[in-house]
């Protein structure tokens, strides 16, 4: 596994705003044993990289990066390029019996509709997903051109797992079983600080940043 430490800018869609929180939980029925994870469900034993918020799983051929808020200056997203995929995630603190994803579905598509873009709702491996036609912003790009994204969530105990999956692993079946394997190896780290429904949960650099963490190219 590759570490990378740059900042990037994330994308517009990287909040979520004030939205009811009284929809039941949207998780695989396996979740508890095949992920992704609680922090008191994964093995103590396994050599996660701590990111604060997410635990990652090192492998082979994965590239870690950290998106970065410009202003800020606070880690915002952790986006993973595996199986010549992007996989961005972000966990945000939930309330314990109740989910967050029914809902922000809908705000997710309300923003892509903003901006010109379409989006499908369909069923996949963990549950309610969209699939996303977005508008690319770039002087380079031919109008009209767009990109495919899929967008999943998972509701866990008082904490909301988001991923974005672009690249093959969002046309492609082969590269859609390794990206989604990898976000079932994820880790959230919700904590006991008290946190308010939707806040990121935070996330940090790991310890030793410029450490060489490859076990494969």
């Amino acid at each position: 596994m590759r570490l990378d430490c740059r900042s990037e800018r994330v994308s517009d869609i990287e909040t979520i705003g004030d939205i009811p929180v009284d929809q039941p939980k949207s998780a695989p029925e396996d979740r508890a044993e095949n992920g992704p994870f609680d922090e008191a469900e994964a093995s103590p034993v396994r050599p996660y990289v701590d990111l604060g918020g997410v635990k990652i799983l090192p492998r082979e051929g994965l590239h870690l990066r950290l998106e970065i808020e410009e202003e800020s200056k606070r880690v915002v997203a952790i986006g993973l390029d595996y199986a010549n995929s992007t996989l961005q995630v972000q966990p945000f603190a939930a309330p314990r019996s109740s989910g967050l994803w029914h809902e922000i579905r809908d705000q997710i598509s309300d923003q892509i509709a903003k901006q010109g873009g379409t989006t499908t709702l369909r069923e996949g491996p963990f549950g309610p997903e969209l699939l996303a036609q977005i508008p690319v912003a770039s002087a380079t790009a031919t109008p009209g051109t767009t990109r495919l994204a899929r967008f999943i969530g998972v509701d866990g105990p008082r904490w909301f797992l988001r991923g974005v999956i672009a690249g093959e692993g969002a046309v492609n079946a082969d590269a859609a079983a390794a990206v989604e394997d990898l976000f079932r190896s994820i880790v959230v780290v919700r904590g006991t600080t008290p946190m308010p429904p939707r806040d990121l949960i935070p996330l940090r650099m790991p310890a030793n940043p410029a450490g060489d963490t490859t076990t494969g190219v």
